[in-house]
């Protein structure tokens, strides 16, 4: 089953986390730090928090996460026969997770992603919290902290797939 993901910027993850886990009823299913996401059954929801308190507004992207590469594949081929443009990412490190994945923008400039999850990335980070890890969010959230997440254009960050003595807080793709 796909569902839509609501990616928000937050400026207290703790705070966050405890409100949308008695909101939806569900804890959350990955915890990093200045990070959450929520696996939401009822409604399909994938709900994406990002630890940002300096953004200007609390929406940080949208998108949809798909059950298989195929039906990546297949959105990308419609939309491309729609003639939308596709930025297209393959095997990427967003949101503590190896991802495939194409962004589209919307007509007012709102970025939606479909993608699918390859594997887990980054479990020894599972919650520890930004101080836990000595990361400072203005200067640590990559591209998140712009308001955006993974394809962000312009980023010329390369994936990167291990977690090292740098730790990547919260920031996708970086």
């Amino acid at each position: 089953m796909s569902r839509l993901q609501l990616a928000l910027n937050v400026a207290d993850i703790d705070a966050a986390v405890e409100f949308y886990t008695t909101l939806f009823d569900t804890a959350p299913a990955k915890r990093r730090p200045g990070y959450a996401n929520f696996a939401v059954v009822d409604p399909p929801l994938k709900l994406v928090l990002f630890e940002n308190p300096e953004a200007t507004g609390t929406l940080n992207h949208l998108g949809v996460e798909r059950e298989s590469m195929t039906e990546v594949e297949q959105q990308a081929g419609r939309l491309e026969a729609a003639g939308l443009a596709l930025d297209v990412e393959g095997d990427v490190v967003c949101c503590y997770a190896r991802q495939d994945k194409h962004w589209v923008t919307g007509p007012d400039g709102q970025r939606w992603e479909n993608y699918v999850v390859l594997a887990d990335a980054g479990a020894e980070l599972e919650g520890r919290t930004i101080g836990d890890v000595g990361a400072d969010p203005a200067t640590d959230l990559g591209p998140a902290a712009g308001g955006g997440c993974c394809g962000t254009s312009g980023s010329d960050e390369q994936p990167d797939s291990q977690v090292d003595d740098q730790v990547r807080v919260g920031a996708c793709c970086r």
